[in-house]
Order: structure tokens, then C-alpha cells, then sequence
């Protein structure tokens, strides 16, 4: 059998690289010939799910493609991330993010599913909104104070609920819990919609959970809103007290979403993707629905979403050790 001399097996290498780069330019510049999948770590119904719709109908319509939202809830969010990790780098499958999985997700999972900053490629961030505290109708408190007072009182007896174990909602909770120096037991749900029902049907005594879920519950009086994790009341509910307000200095946590791709995704398409999502987050009307949620449109570069990633990877990491936060 001949052998390849160096010189023969460089050029083929070459070649191949060539072809290969050629291969993803030509992939770029059709793109998008099919429907693009978007997927969401979460069932229908809550803050992502919503945030999600709103960007891919609109996507829909600046790519001239359909954008079909695929819920994949489970694991804290780790399923979808996994998955979305998993898939081909070619545009056509896309990912929600919401805070806790790139950021604290990572420093809870014992066997991790995928790596936050190599697994994927940062698009643009899309839209944040603030964590709310409420109580359920039966809980005996009208405030935030009383309901520490409470939870003082009955130590590891008050229950709150969450969209999921590892979750920004979740860590809301404990973090809180840390600051004001009472224990609370965490009730895990898939999501807003369910951990929302246990609170109406006072399964659980408290809820952590963003504008766009409770709002619409303390405004028609079903829930009692206690305070909201932001530095200024929101339009939205304007006579519920800041938990700064209530005598916690600093406490903020916002919860932000963005868009991400499998690592390895052509540049072209993450350029003109994230081209798209600014220009659709400066729209009146994108602006009103998301508003209308508690959201407001948060664009960026893909460096500065990888950025802000790196910054709340670190931060939240510091949270979960201090507060000694678990994966349920």
C-alpha cells in the first residue's frame, strides 16, 4: 500500500478545511430554508414560555420562516439544555434561557449535562422582568414583616413554591430566606402555572415568581402580593412595597431571558440573528406585549450576553454556597 507523503496529506487537509468552510458559508447564506425550532425549558404558561412567543412570532415574521416554540420542562431546565446542546450547529434549533440555567444550574448538577460557556453560542439577551413575593389567600399576613414574623415563629413550616428546583425562582426564595434569617420549605413545580395553583388552592403558603405570573393574581385580588425583589415598585403593581422597602438593603433579583445556539453555530447566522432580535425589541408593539407581561426588552451582542453569563455564573455561584442551596 502507497504512503501519503506530507506534502499530499497537507493539501488534502486543506482542501477538506476549504470545502468545509465553504460548506458553512453556503449553509449560511440559504439559511433559513426550513422551519427554525426554539426551544423553551418550560411548559406553557409561564414568564419563558411567554417571552419565547413573543420573539418567535416575530421572528416568524422578519425571517419569513416559522419559528415553532418546543416546550421541553424538566430537570431544571437541564433536559432542554442538554438537548439543545446536543443538536446540530446549522441555525435550525435554538434555545430560551432563562437566568438560572446558565448560572446556577451549573453549580448544583453533580453529573453536568453541559458546560455554560462552551455548550453553546450566545445570540442576544431578550427580555427581563423582577421576582415578586406573594402569599396564598388563607395565610394569616398582610405584609412581608408579618410573614417573616411568621416564618420565625413556625421555623421550616412555611412552604413556598417555584417553577422548578435550580431555577432563579428558587434561588429567589432561599436567597431571601438567608438574608431575613428564617427557614422556609421549598415545593419544586414544572413550572409557573402549577407552583401558582398550589398557592391559589393554599397548598403552599408563599410563592417566589416573576411579574408576569403573579401580577395578574394579586391584581385581581386571589393572592396577596408582599413585595416585589426590585429596586422601584413596578406600574404594574404599584402598591406593592419593594422588599428594599421592607427593610433589606439591596435586594434585587432580576430575572432575565436570552436566546442561545448550539456551540459551533456559523457566525453569519448568530450575526443575523442577532440583528433581528434588536430590531424586533425596538418595535412599539413588541415593547406593549411585553409590558403588558412585566417584561421589559433587554437586547444586546452575543459578547455582551456572553458576558453577562460569565458575571451572573459567578455571582449566583457565591448565592448557592452561602445559602447552601441543593438540587431537589
Amino acid at each position: 500500500m502507497s504512503r501519503v507523503s506530507p506534502y499530499r496529506r497537507r493539501t488534502l487537509l486543506l482542501a477538506a478545511t476549504l470545502a468545509l468552510g465553504t460548506s458553512f458559508t453556503a449553509q449560511a447564506d440559504n439559511w433559513p430554508s426550513k422551519p427554525i425550532k426554539l426551544v423553551v425549558p418550560y411548559p406553557p404558561g409561564g414568564a419563558a414560555d411567554t417571552v419565547g412567543r413573543i420573539f418567535a412570532e416575530k421572528l416568524s415574521e422578519s425571517l419569513k420562516q416559522s419559528v415553532v416554540v418546543d416546550n421541553r420542562p424538566g430537570a431544571g431546565t437541564a433536559i432542554a439544555a442538554e438537548y439543545v446542546a446536543k443538536s446540530a450547529a446549522d441555525g435550525y434549533t435554538l434555545s430560551l434561557v432563562p437566568t438560572g440555567q446558565l448560572t446556577i444550574l451549573p453549580h448544583l448538577a453533580k453529573e453536568p449535562r453541559f458546560d455554560p460557556f462552551t455548550s453553546f453560542t450566545p445570540i442576544s439577551q431578550l427580555a427581563y422582568t423582577s421576582v415578586v413575593i406573594a402569599a396564598s389567600p388563607e395565610l394569616p399576613v398582610t405584609n412581608l414583616k408579618e410573614a417573616v414574623a411568621l416564618a420565625k415563629a413556625k421555623p421550616g413550616r412555611l412552604s413556598y413554591s417555584s417553577s422548578g428546583s435550580a431555577t432563579i425562582i428558587h434561588l429567589a426564595g432561599e436567597y431571601f430566606a438567608s438574608v431575613a434569617g428564617i427557614e422556609l420549605l421549598h415545593v419544586p413545580f414544572k413550572g409557573s402555572a402549577p407552583a401558582v395553583t398550589a398557592l391559589l388552592g393554599n397548598e403552599v403558603n408563599l410563592a417566589f415568581d416573576t411579574l408576569t405570573i403573579l401580577a395578574p393574581q394579586i391584581k385581581a385580588g386571589k393572592i396577596k402580593g408582599l413585595a416585589i425583589a426590585a429596586r422601584e415598585r413596578s406600574p404594574l403593581l404599584p402598591n406593592v412595597p419593594t422588599v428594599i422597602e421592607a427593610g433589606y438593603a439591596d435586594f434585587e433579583v432580576p430575572s432575565w431571558f436570552g436566546l442561545v445556539a448550539p456551540a459551533g453555530t456559523p457566525k453569519e447566522i448568530v450575526q443575523r440573528l442577532n440583528a433581528e432580535i434588536t430590531a424586533i425589541a425596538k418595535q412599539p408593539a413588541t415593547r406593549e406585549k411585553l409590558a403588558a407581561q412585566g417584561l421589559e426588552p433587554w437586547p444586546s451582542t452575543p459578547e455582551q450576553f456572553a458576558q453577562r453569563i460569565k458575571a451572573d455564573h459567578a455571582k449566583y455561584g457565591q448565592i448557592v454556597k452561602k445559602a447552601r442551596i441543593t438540587f431537589d
